[in-house]
């Protein structure tokens, strides 16, 4: 079976086909996206012309910008048809609907009040000074220089402090790590 011949626009097609590929990569940000938009222009290529086309090369860039902007505009509708159906679901009764379940499922749970108490241990167990520096900079929401001053001890003391708490804190929770 032999090749059929190429319309003037295909010609252009394969001609121009690596320029079209870069510059849809450019366009979209994928090569997988490219290589899909560069299948469907040769798609549209291959179908039957209204008529002559004068300038082959600016309608073969002018059909490929095209297709990426349908594309975009799909990825657009279809995030916002997303966000609705999401907004319906988790927030409950539009509609009639029933509230999505929000509470935790058991094992995230457990694994939650595993780690607060190994939290409240840690805490629990860190030396004095580290402790109360940890507690006014966190809990209290002192600065550094407040705390030193309440305690009558030096901004680099405190930072010590809270580098001694941390640490301790972080190895404690990853298992002495």
């Amino acid at each position: 079976m032999g090749k059929t011949p190429l319309n003037g626009l295909e010609a252009v097609y394969h001609a121009e086909r690596p320029k079209i590929l870069r510059l849809l990569c450019a366009r979209t940000g994928s090569d997988a996206e490219a290589e899909d938009i560069l299948q469907e222009l040769w798609i549209r290529v291959r179908q039957p012309s209204q008529g002559p086309i004068a300038n082959s090369l600016p309608y073969l860039y002018r059909m490929a910008q095209n297709l990426v902007v349908d594309r975009q505009r799909e990825v657009q509708r279809r995030a916002k048809r997303e966000r609705q159906w999401l907004d319906q679901h988790s927030t409950g009764a539009a509609k009639g609907g029933e509230p999505a379940d929000s509470s935790p499922n058991p094992e995230d749970a457990i694994l939650d009040r595993e780690e607060g108490a190994r939290l409240v241990a840690a805490l629990e167990t860190l030396p004095p000074g580290a402790h109360q520096v940890l507690t006014l900079h966190k809990v209290d929401g002192l600065s550094h220089a407040q705390i030193a001053d309440r305690l009558g001890i030096s901004k680099s003391g405190v930072e010590k402090h809270m580098a001694v708490a941390m640490k301790y804190l972080r190895r404690s929770m990853l298992g002495g790590y």
